[in-house]
């Protein structure tokens, strides 16, 4: 074979690699870089609708500290939404791809619901919170672990089914809204019963509790990913589930128990 048959390849423009482990140092930069991206990311549409985009974010951060109620108003949003997060990073650690987190977080606030407007009233506060920690959670986990065996059983898309489950929890709740949750007392507008108060969330500092819920939460996850066995069997399933299963792993147990 003389020389001119011989082709040379052309290095690729772009090349995808799996990112080698990086030290904490690296990895805070990466995070901070990621958040500083999103900020100038956000920055430009907010520029294209014709805003100033300091001002716009210099607006949005002397709002939420402007006062005491503000702030308030900021945890009591902000607290389930991390909270949340912090539920579907779980899935995303075993690369199962739920986009369902806002079904997830109404089926919760149903089942919860069910035990703050039949049972606030007549079980003691701390009872009650239990209880409806525990039916939240339950919920949440019902309608995560449907798509899990759909997915284990028939192979389905867990993107798309997480993502119309939705919709399921959505119309369950205005059901209720419209029906025998409505508020008589509302005057034909449609809302749910206020809960009664024994069943309301404590207060620490001012604040309602449920930013010490997400601290726990966070301390949680970082104990279970790092030292037990469950957590690393997510991880060796998110980095290859065929390398699980030639480890013994029953992959489908792993997935419909993580969701």
């Amino acid at each position: 074979m003389t020389s001119n048959n011989i082709k040379t390849s052309k290095e690729p423009l772009l090349r995808v690699v799996k990112r080698a482990e990086m030290s904490s140092k690296k990895t805070a930069l990466f995070y901070a870089a990621a958040v500083i991206a999103a900020i100038i990311a956000g920055g430009i549409f907010v520029l294209i609708m014709g805003v100033n985009p300091f001002a716009f974010y210099a607006k949005v951060v002397s709002g939420c500290f402007q006062s005491k109620l503000a702030f308030t108003a900021l945890i009591r949003i902000v607290m389930p939404l991390l909270i949340t997060s912090l539920g579907v990073s779980v899935a995303f650690k075993m690369k199962f791809w739920n986009i369902g987190a806002e079904g997830q977080f109404i089926m919760g606030a149903i089942f919860a619901s069910y035990i703050a407007l039949y049972w606030g009233d007549i079980l003691p506060h701390w009872l009650v919170m239990i209880l409806m920690f525990l039916a939240g959670a339950l919920g949440g986990g019902i309608l995560g672990l449907i798509p899990a065996f759909f997915k284990c059983k028939f192979g389905t898309n867990e993107t798309l089914l997480t993502l119309m489950l939705n919709y399921v929890a959505l119309y369950t709740i205005q059901l209720l809204r419209d029906g025998i949750w409505r508020d008589p007392a509302a005057g034909g507008f449609p809302k749910i019963a206020a809960f009664p108060k024994n069943a309301w969330i404590d207060m620490v500092f001012g604040i309602d509790s449920t930013w010490i819920v997400c601290i726990v939460m966070v301390v949680f996850l970082y104990v279970y990913f790092k030292y037990t066995k469950s957590g690393y069997e997510i991880s060796v399933v998110g980095d290859s589930i065929n390398t699980a299963r030639y480890a013994g792993m029953n992959v489908n147990k792993i997935i419909m128990r993580t969701m």
